[in-house]
This record gives C-alpha cells, sequence and structure tokens, in this order.
C-alpha cells in the first residue's frame, strides 16, 4: 500500500500538467494562427462560382458595323428578327456571345440545324455585336466567367447524369434525337460557351435559370464536363468513351477470336 501512494500521486501531478500545458497551448493557439494568417485578396475558391458581365459599351460601334454586314439580313435592322431568323433584342450578351463563339452563326441556311464550327468571327467582334445588341434593349444574362476552383466535379456528374446525360449521354459525346435533331458533342465547349448553353438553351436545349440551376450548381457541371475532355482512365483505354457497346464489342472479338485461335490449336495437336 505505501509504494502505490507515490503513483497515485505521479499520475495526478502528470495529469495536472498536461491540462496546464493544454491551456497554454489553447491560449498561444488563436495568436500563433493570425500570425500566420495571410493578408491577402480572398482565394480563388472564395470567390462566386460565376461572374456575368456585359461587353464594354466602348465595342458598340464595332459591333454595329459587324452586325449590318453579317447578321443584318436575316435578324433585321434593329435585330428584330424577321421570317428567316429570331428576334435578338432582350436576349442578352450570353446568347450572342455562344452562338458566334461556337461558330454556329453566321448560318449559311437556317432551315438546318446549326452545328459547331470554327468561328469566321473573333472573340472581340463576337463581344462587340453582343455589345450592339444589348444596348438596343436590355435583358438577359451577360457573358459568364466561370471559377472552377470552388466547383466540385462529383456534384458536378450527379447533375449532369440528372439534367444532361439523356440527351449528351454521360461521356457527353452528343447523341442523336427526333426529327433529324441531335444533342452536339460537349468535348470543343469551353468553360464559358457550356455556361451560356445551360443559362440561355441554345436550339432544342432547355434553358436552366437561377431558379433550377444554382450558379455554384451551373460551375459544377461545368468542371465535370471539363474533366470528361481528359478523363482518368485508370482501368486501362478509354475506347472512345462511349460506354458499353464498344466494350462489348471488343470483349466479343478478342473472346472469341481466343477461343478460335485454341481450339485450332487444340484440333492440331489431337491430329499429331
Amino acid at each position: 500500500m505505501g509504494l502505490r501512494k507515490p503513483r497515485v500521486l505521479s499520475a495526478v501531478t502528470g495529469v495536472a500538467g498536461l491540462a496546464a500545458l493544454a491551456a497554454v497551448t489553447m491560449v498561444a493557439a488563436p495568436s500563433k494562427a493570425l500570425a500566420q494568417a495571410p493578408s491577402q485578396t480572398p482565394s480563388a475558391a472564395s470567390r462566386p462560382p460565376i461572374v456575368y458581365v456585359n461587353p464594354p459599351a466602348s465595342l458598340i460601334p464595332e459591333g454595329k458595323a459587324l452586325f449590318a454586314e453579317d447578321c443584318q439580313t436575316c435578324h433585321g435592322v434593329d435585330a428584330e428578327g424577321s421570317s428567316r431568323a429570331p428576334n435578338l433584342q432582350g436576349l442578352g450578351a450570353a446568347t450572342i456571345d455562344f452562338w458566334i463563339t461556337t461558330g454556329r452563326m453566321p448560318l449559311a441556311d437556317p432551315t438546318v440545324q446549326a452545328m459547331e464550327r470554327p468561328p469566321l468571327l473573333t472573340n472581340q467582334q463576337a463581344e462587340a455585336i453582343a455589345a450592339y445588341i444589348v444596348s438596343l434593349a436590355p435583358g438577359g444574362p451577360g457573358i459568364p466567367s466561370v471559377n472552377l476552383q470552388s466547383a466540385n466535379i462529383s456534384r458536378g456528374e450527379f447533375l449532369f447524369s440528372e439534367d444532361c446525360a439523356a440527351c449528351h449521354t454521360i461521356t457527353g459525346v452528343g447523341d442523336a434525337l427526333a426529327n433529324n435533331v441531335f444533342a452536339p458533342s460537349l468535348y470543343p465547349a469551353t468553360p464559358t460557351q457550356v455556361a451560356e448553353a445551360i443559362r440561355t438553351g441554345p436550339g432544342n436545349m432547355p434553358r436552366f435559370g437561377p431558379g433550377t440551376l444554382s450558379n455554384q450548381e451551373v460551375a459544377d457541371i461545368v468542371r465535370y464536363v471539363e474533366y470528361l475532355h481528359a478523363p482518368d482512365d485508370r482501368g486501362g483505354a478509354g475506347l472512345g468513351h462511349v460506354g458499353p457497346v464498344t466494350e462489348g464489342f471488343v470483349a466479343i472479338v478478342f473472346a472469341l477470336g481466343g477461343l478460335m485461335v485454341a481450339g485450332y490449336w487444340i484440333g492440331g495437336r489431337s491430329h499429331a
């Protein structure tokens, strides 16, 4: 019994020492954290997921001249539309920028679905035309700048599978729809163009406003589409990323081929 008291006393003393050390650490920790906190501007992750900006008014004269040269024939003198093309007033800069930067406009034949192609106008010329049309009648979203640093790729995949994969497929390669209409591949699209398409609904695509998809959710989808451009194929060759059709075909070819070779080899040995 006499030997147990020092041990108890030692244990109590040790606990008290640890408690005192913890108290000192808790007091000192905030000052240390403050000393190490950077006095810099907010990080990229803390910025808004999307910022919508209209082109500067200084581009309006250039845009007016370009519109008269490339767009007026179909869309009318003041972009009010005609029997050949829709009214552009009030659609916003994002709509105009999307159609021009993806090469869908100017369109040679307005009776067929516009296809993505190398753009005929530069990005600045597209912004200039957008600036001119916005000056005629404001409205619609501006050109989006997407912050992918704050985007979540897993959440983007889930949202894409819910709202986009039915037409574009889960791998974004596009697919044929009804009445000679198709959902295009998303591989050539830039983050700005993906966000523009979501917010403006070009062609037969539905328009997803802020009440349906928040800016953060749009940024998440954009992040997933960006991932599709160069996915991490840990299982081996991607085989075009078109799903089980290609994979099944390759498996059948190799499996049947292997069986035929094995059968031929076994049959040859039995006749030897």
